[in-house]
Formats: structure tokens, C-alpha cells, sequence
């Protein structure tokens, strides 16, 4: 079938236009007949496409009947079973914040309808399957002319129920902070950051009614950026209508630079009844074959892609969850390790040489190289973790070296809510080893909330009588912000600030940095020589930036020790 450009409509003869179908394909139908057809009974029509005259008009032959601008390539309309879905605040579906003005092309092949977006050097697809109430999605960036990548659905308000962390109704509540987040009447807070979610921790997001089910099934993100526990938007709720994204590339808490190339596919699915989707719709899972013959730019077919398997990972911690991480500049990859051998695979990776990181929990414990070529798998015998800060002898620790503030006090709500939270305990409050829990320790300390936190502790005559090293280990900072340390009299030198995200993090649901451990020798001179007497140990959040309340210059805790 010949591909059809905008703004030129189908062709046309007088008042007529042609629908192309699957087992119509060149019957003539007056317009207004297709277009009334396709949008009052979705599975009345033939798995086919029409112009409107602003619009190409696709009907997938199930559910679902979508428009996609000839203008910019926004997605105008989606009917689902006869029910209009697409409307926020007047705004349609689109990539960014809408493209504008674009080159929009269509075509099909076999049971594929294929719509084309060109915006400068970006492009975008969309793809319609006969039969299937699903949208496929890819979009290819090939430079930074757009400072982030997504991909948003806009909902209708109302459409579905939703009462969770990222929902909110401006008509009741109020701003707190950067107009994105919100303290309901009831003082819990509420913002379209507030997901909980990690890249790993899904493969689909979205709502459910009692009639159906609209989810964003996410794409593999080999050409997105921040691995495996980068959190970012997922969805939101509000009282002018909803948002459902797919995000590739966001700016806010980043570590990694910005990937370009074709990212895909991502898919919007209508399941009946509120179902989940297929998971034969999952990254892992989903059957592309079909799209080799599309012509899509930046494709790569399986046959041109490799594998990675190793036998196992000695000297792993059986408390923990290990992730193998795969990344250099063109793409990312990972996966988890069996939880009895420690071994792993990870397919579907572009050919090229990696970093590959073994994370306990979130925190990297070994590191090497590895080399993909297409069409085979990289075998990798049994690799020694020995880089886990866990096995060093310590004289006392507060939490666990894992890379996450898991355990902290109020760790487990603030990836779903602002630190002001009502349901938050109180920030202050010191701890004394021996008798304090980890869950009475702060995971954030700011300086201008819960400064100059102090830990209690007692050493022997021995160890009094020696110089130790305590460490303190951080999963990221804001504003600067780092630990300098006091033991009784004796004052640390200020470390140098590690380089994290100048954006937000603490407040936006996110604790995740590089991850860095900043070492103090503390000499024998700085002890209590009385081992009955307490230590005290002051930690003090310092910064050359300002800023106020829970937006000044903070840390986020990993863990505390101090090694004998």
C-alpha cells in the first residue's frame, strides 16, 4: 500500500474518499459515512484507516478507534467501545508538550497501520494491529534539541477513579512547592512525582475501571538514561483530567547523560473489565518480529541483537537482591540474579562493550566489561563480589550498606510523598547505639530541619586507645549539601561536595544519586578515654549554597559505621 503524506488528505474522488481495510481495501464511501461509522461503533467498521480532513482516522477492527493529527502527529481522539477517552484541559496525546508543526505520513502493511511523525530530528510512530484494542509507540531522538523524552496521554477528568499518591484536586488543596506539589485539607501531601516506583519495579502503569483498563505498557528503555532505580513520572490525577506517560529521558535527579536513537516499542493498552494487560505485552516478553518489515528508523531486529550469561556471583549477601547492570553511551540494560545460584542472562542488547555493575540492593559492588555481538551470547564465568563495604569488621553500624535509605526513619513514605507530610515522624531526635532502632534514625538530615544530629556511643579501653575510621555512606545530596563530622572535641575537615543532580531530589520522591562514601580518620586522641563515658558524635550538614526548610542544602543516608 503506497504511504500517504499530509496535509494532502486520502485521495478523493468529488465528495468521496476511500477507507483502506484490510478486506476493503479501495471501496469508495462517502466521508461522512466512515468517519460516523468509525466513531459510533468501533467494532462495526473493518481494521482500516480514513481522513477526516485534519485527522487520519484508524480503526483496529476491535474496540478502539484513534485520530492522529496531520498537523503535528497528536493523537486528537481515542474511543474505546464507543467511549471517548482523549481530553485534559483541551490538550491532546502527544510527545513533549506537542510537537507542532510536523511531516505526518501513513501507510499499512498487512495487518499493520503505520503513522509517521517528523518534527525536525525527531520522529515518532504510532502502529495499529488488526484485531488488537493497543497503540504501539517509538519515538527516535537523535539529539538534545527537545530537553526531555516522553510520550503523554491525556485523559479525561473523571474517567477514572483514583485516590493514590499522584492525584490531587486543586480545587481543595494547596500549593507547597515548584506548583507540582500539594497538601490536601487532611496534610498529606499529593504530586505527579510521587509514584514510588522504579524503573525495574513495573511493566505497566495506568487505571481501571469496573468497564475497562487504560495502561501505558513500558518499552525496555535500552535509549532511555538512569538504569534500573531511576524513578520518574508515571502518571497523574487531577480534578482537569489525567496524565499517563511513557518517560524516556527526564531531567530531575538524573546520573546519566542523555541517550539518543529509537526508543520503542511502548504500547497504550484497553483491556475489558479493568483486566492487566497481556504480559505477552511486557518488554521482556513481546513478539516484534512483525515490525521488521516497517522501515522504521533505528530498528533492530532480534536477529541483530546478543546476549549476556553468567554462571553465578560468589560472596553475595542472601538478604539482598542483585541487579546486573549493562550500560555505555547508546544504551542500557539489566537484570536480576537468581536468588539461589547468583547466576543470569540478559538478552535483546545491541551489539558493543558495556560497563557492567553488580548492585547489592541499589548499591554497586563490582564492576567490569563486557563485550555483545549480535546473533550470539557472552558467556562469563562466576565473578567474586569484592567490593561490598558490608564485610569490613565494624565496631558499630547504623544501617545497612545497601545504597537506599531503607530502614530510616520515614525511608519508606518519601517515595510517595513530601517530607512535610503529616504522616511523616518528626525529623528531629538523636540515637544512641545499642539501644536506638535504625527506624528511629532520620534517612534525610537537612540544614535548615534536623541539623546537627547526634549519635551516643561507648568504646573500650582498646579501642579508645586507637584511631578509627568512620564512614558515612550517602545515596545522594541536594544543594550541595555533605556531612562534616564531630567526635567529642574533635572537628573533621569539610570533604569536598560529590557530584550529584543540581535538580531536586529529596522532595520530588527520589533518593537516588551516585552513591558515595566519605571516609573521616578519626585520631585516638578524639575518645572518651573513660569507657564508661559516652562519645558523641555530631553530624552537620554543610554547604557553600542556601536555601530553606526542605529545600535547603541535605543528604540521604545509606548507612553509618565505624570500623575497628
Amino acid at each position: 500500500m503506497a504511504e500517504h503524506k499530509s496535509p494532502s488528505p486520502l485521495r478523493r474522488f468529488g465528495r468521496r474518499r476511500f477507507i483502506v481495510g484490510a478486506g476493503a481495501a479501495g471501496v469508495a464511501v462517502s466521508a461522512g459515512a466512515v468517519i460516523e461509522g468509525l466513531a459510533s461503533s468501533a467494532g462495526a467498521a473493518t481494521f482500516g484507516y480514513a481522513d477526516d480532513g485534519k485527522n487520519y482516522v484508524i480503526n483496529t477492527g476491535a474496540d478502539l478507534v484513534l485520530k492522529i493529527s496531520h498537523v503535528n502527529g497528536d493523537m486528537t481522539s481515542l474511543v474505546h467501545k464507543g467511549k471517548e477517552y482523549q481530553g485534559y484541559n483541551g490538550q491532546n496525546s502527544h510527545v513533549e508538550s506537542g510537537l507542532g508543526a510536523s511531516t505526518v505520513s501513513i501507510k499499512q502493511t498487512g495487518s499493520t497501520i503505520l503513522v509517521k511523525v517528523v518534527h525536525g530530528t525527531l520522529t515518532h510512530y504510532y502502529a495499529a494491529r488488526s484485531g488488537e484494542n493497543n497503540v504501539y509507540m517509538w519515538t527516535n531522538k537523535a539529539d538534545a534539541s527537545f530537553t526531555a523524552t516522553r510520550y503523554i496521554v491525556r485523559v479525561k477528568p473523571g474517567t477514572f477513579p483514583n485516590a493514590d499518591p499522584d492525584a490531587w484536586d486543586a480545587t481543595t488543596d494547596k500549593i507547597i512547592e515548584a506548583g507540582d506539589v500539594w497538601r490536601k485539607p487532611d496534610g498529606s501531601t499529593r504530586s505527579k512525582h510521587y509514584s514510588g516506583l522504579r524503573v525495574m519495579d513495573y511493566d505497566y502503569i495506568g487505571w481501571k475501571n469496573s468497564a475497562a483498563g487504560m495502561w501505558m505498557v513500558r518499552s525496555n528503555h535500552e535509549k532511555a538514561s538512569g538504569g534500573p532505580f531511576y524513578r520518574s513520572l508515571l502518571r497523574h490525577y487531577n480534578d482537569g483530567g489525567a496524565g499517563l506517560y511513557e518517560i524516556l529521558h527526564y531531567g530531575e535527579n538524573q546520573t546519566e547523560a542523555e541517550r539518543f536513537g529509537l526508543q520503542g516499542p511502548y504500547v497504550l493498552a484497553f483491556t475489558p473489565g479493568g483486566a492487566a494487560p497481556s504480559a505477552k505485552l511486557y518488554a521482556r516478553n513481546i513478539d516484534t518480529s512483525w515490525v521488521d518489515g516497517l522501515g522504521l528508523k533505528g530498528w533492530t531486529a532480534k536477529s541483530g541483537r546478543g546476549k549476556v550469561a553468567g554462571v553465578g556471583l560468589s560472596g553475595r549477601d542472601s538478604a539482598y537482591t542483585y541487579t546486573i547492570g549493562f550500560a555505555n553511551a547508546d544504551a542500557q540494560y539489566w537484570t536480576v540474579a537468581n536468588a539461589t545460584t547468583g547466576g543470569f542472562s540478559c538478552a535483546g542488547m545491541l551489539p558493543g562493550t558495556y560497563t557492567m555493575t553488580v548492585y547489592k540492593g541499589e548499591l554497586a559492588v563490582h564492576t567490569g566489561t563486557v563485550t555483545v555481538t549480535a546473533g550470539a551470547t557472552t558467556a562469563l564465568h562466576t565473578m567474586a563480589i569484592a567490593n561490598d563495604p558490608a564485610t569490613a569488621g565494624a565496631i558499630w553500624r547504623i544501617g545497612d550498606w545497601n545504597g537506599t535509605p531503607a530502614g530510616f526513619k520515614n525511608a519508606e513514605l518519601l517515595t510517595r510523598a513530601h517530607p512535610s507530610d503529616k504522616r511523616a515522624a518528626a525529623w528531629t531526635g538523636n540515637y544512641t547505639v545499642g539501644s536506638s532502632s535504625a527506624g528511629s534514625f532520620p534517612c534525610y538530615l537537612w540544614k535548615d530541619v534536623n541539623n546537627d544530629l547526634l549519635v551516643y556511643f561507648k568504646l573500650t579501653a582498646a579501642q579508645a586507645a586507637a584511631a578509627h575510621t568512620l564512614r558515612i555512606g550517602l545515596t545522594t545530596n541536594f544543594s550541595g549539601g555533605r556531612i562534616q563530622a564531630s567526635v567529642n572535641d574533635w572537628t573533621s575537615r569539610i570533604p569536598a561536595a560529590p557530584t550529584e543532580p543540581n535538580t531536586r531530589t529529596l522532595t520530588v520522591g527520589s533518593y537516588r544519586g551516585n552513591n558515595v562514601t566519605l571516609t573521616y580518620s578519626v585520631p585516638a586522641s578524639a575518645w572518651q578515654s573513660d569507657p564508661g563515658q559516652y562519645n558523641v558524635l555530631k553530624l552537620t550538614v554543610v554547604s557553600g549554597t542556601s536555601g530553606s526548610a526542605y529545600l535547603s542544602p541535605g543528604v540521604s543516608f545509606d548507612a553509618i559505621d565505624l570500623l575497628a
